[in-house]
């Protein structure tokens, strides 16, 4: 170890040192804030990578209720408010109690399956007594055995008659119109593209697993013949796509998201097409990756929910950029509610203020959330104020449009007020400049105009979840068939999982909604409108999966009666 340096004797020589040592001692404590705040940073994303982003549970025992007794309409508000919830906890507690009782009276299987009976004879010692000779029938105990039969294929022969003058052949032949097929001489039926399009984009399953379960039914197709039909219906699809997005257009709102996919670039590029700047733009990225050397580039499919119209469409591009959004909302006026992406504020800008862009509360509570591991306490204020706004919008689920915007109005509001308020005020002024909460604060500042834009227009959700939860749809297709092949292949999974999408949406039977469509479409329908999910389902009945819709009352219904237990939930006492 090395001898200390002497001190030296005189006053000058002692500033100049200490001073010296000052400067290392800011320049030492500045690394070590900096390194803090990089592992925290690093933590964080450690955490996303392994976990991916988790509901935000926030529980907050200790945190005052918001205080609005300065003004008595609010406190009019807040007691009205304490009855309605009182009134849901009642409500929920004897809808829960009812549909308890009337699933366990409700035991047998569906009596529309058909039935056959199997009698199990007893052994002939259990005929006979021993004491009194042949025992008596007196009756039977019956059991239902719910049995599974494996799909079957059949194969339709269609005869066309011919019909001719005998001895006068110049009179020609004459024969029925052929019907329409989905492939070259009607090989195969619309329902079997049915089921190719709904295991793959409704059930995530690749061609080779289809291979599997075709087989399992003494059916064992080449994947190329899976495709080839594929390819075939999306083609006679894609009208109907068309007018999807149209409608979707003509709406006042929709929610805009994206996810990634891994794109195969091609041996040959796809041609530019003169004045479609999409085209242009695919060559671009597929020429620079094919002159760097790479086999595939990161790829997007971008989905559209509209908010008015029970209507999901989904779009294809070969990269992230403006290019893709901003093309697909040239046409449309209204609000588009997505996350705060630097290429929808551009969007916002150029379209003169035809389209507003609205920010999604969601992803600001989300960084409030991670933000608790640097400053617990300022992000915990935030947290709680933060559902205060749910919890308003838990309330208003069942309101009209205009009831929603009025409560919005009178209770939202005030709850913004105090939000912005605290994040001027000195609690969080001092907070580490670079720390996860002082970036979430940042974000909560920047985007404060979009994350208010909810308060202009009932229909507009707080949050953009529901189109976040579209992306799942995407992200478990692509783990199972992992890559698309060409650029044609990303738009066919747009323009099926359109369809896919919508159907389940509207808690149709996909296969059901699919095939009746395909052989409409074939037969030359031009009425779009008819075939739209919504439209269609009010003619089939028997499609629609009631028992979805039943899940998400129920869900919904646990979800209010939640909220209305934490609103009835005594302030803690803080006199000590």
């Amino acid at each position: 170890m090395q001898d200390a340096t002497p001190l030296p004797n005189d006053v000058t020589a002692c500033h100049s040192l200490i001073a010296e040592l000052s400067a290392s001692l800011v320049e030492l404590h500045g690394s070590r804030q900096q390194l803090t705040q990089k592992v925290e940073q690093l933590e964080l994303l450690i955490a996303k990578l392994l976990h991916g982003h988790r509901r935000e549970r926030f529980e907050a025992p200790n945190q005052l209720k918001l205080d609005f007794s300065d003004d008595p309409q609010a406190a009019d508000v807040m007691a009205d408010a304490a009855a309605e919830a009182e009134q849901i906890v009642e409500d929920y507690t004897v809808r829960r109690r009812g549909r308890k009782q009337q699933r366990s009276n409700n035991d047998s299987l569906p009596d529309h399956f058909p039935r056959y009976e199997v009698t199990i004879e007893p052994a002939a010692e259990l005929q006979h007594c021993p004491v009194h000779g042949p025992r008596q029938l007196i009756g039977y105990d019956q059991t239902e055995t719910l049995e599974l039969e494996r799909p079957k294929f059949r194969v339709r022969v269609t005869k066309y008659p011919k019909y001719a003058c005998p001895r006068h052949a110049d009179c020609g032949v004459g024969q029925a119109v052929r019907r329409p097929g989905l492939v070259e001489g009607d090989r195969y039926d619309t329902s079997v593209a049915t089921e190719i399009i709904t295991a793959k984009y409704g059930y995530h399953l690749p061609f080779y697993r289809q291979q599997d379960v075709f087989a399992e039914s003494g059916w064992t197709p080449s994947r190329s013949t899976l495709l080839n039909i594929l390819v075939a219906a999306e083609n006679v699809l894609r009208p109907l796509v068309e007018f999807y997005r149209q409608v979707l257009l003509a709406g006042d709102g929709i929610g805009c998201d994206e996810t990634t996919v891994t794109l195969i670039v091609p041996p040959v590029l796809p041609p530019v097409i003169p004045d479609d700047p999409r085209s242009r733009r695919t060559h671009e990225v597929l020429s620079s990756a094919r002159r760097k050397g790479h086999r595939s580039v990161t790829a997007r499919i971008w989905a559209y929910r509209a908010w008015d119209l029970p209507i999901n469409v989904f779009d294809f591009t070969v990269s992230r950029t403006r290019h893709g959004p901003d093309e697909f909302l040239q046409n449309f006026t209204g609000l588009l509610l997505a996350d705060c992406w630097a290429g929808f504020q551009k969007i916002e800008l150029r379209s003169d203020a035809r389209i507003v862009r609205a920010a999604c509360w969601a992803h600001a509570r989300r960084k409030v959330f991670d933000g608790r591991s640097s400053h617990p306490q300022q992000a915990t204020v935030l947290l709680a104020m933060i559902s205060e706004l749910y919890d308003i919008e838990g309330r208003a689920k069942e309101m009209t449009s205009d009831e929603r915007l009025a409560l919005r109005q009178l209770e939202s509001r005030r709850v913004l007020e105090r939000i912005r308020n605290y994040l001027d005020s000195d609690a969080v002024a001092h907070v580490l400049p670079k720390s996860v909460f002082a970036e979430a604060t940042h974000y909560l500042r920047n985007h404060w105009d979009a994350l208010n834009v909810f308060l202009t227009d009932g229909q507009l959700p707080l949050d953009n979840n529901d189109v976040e939860q579209l992306m799942k749809q995407v992200a478990l297709g692509r783990k199972n068939w992992l890559f698309l092949g060409s650029v044609a292949a990303g738009v066919r999974a747009a323009n099926l999982l359109t369809i896919v999408s919508t159907a389940v949406r509207n808690d149709l039977d996909v296969s059901a909604y699919l095939q009746d469509i395909l052989n409409q479409l074939l037969a030359g329908c031009t009425d779009y409108a008819s075939l739209r999910a919504d439209i269609w389902k009010q003619s089939h009945p028997e499609a629609i999966r009631q028992y979805r819709s039943d899940e998400r009352r129920d869900a919904a219904d646990r979800q209010r009666f939640r909220r209305a237990q934490r609103r009835l939930a005594p302030a803690p006492d803080t006199s000590s």
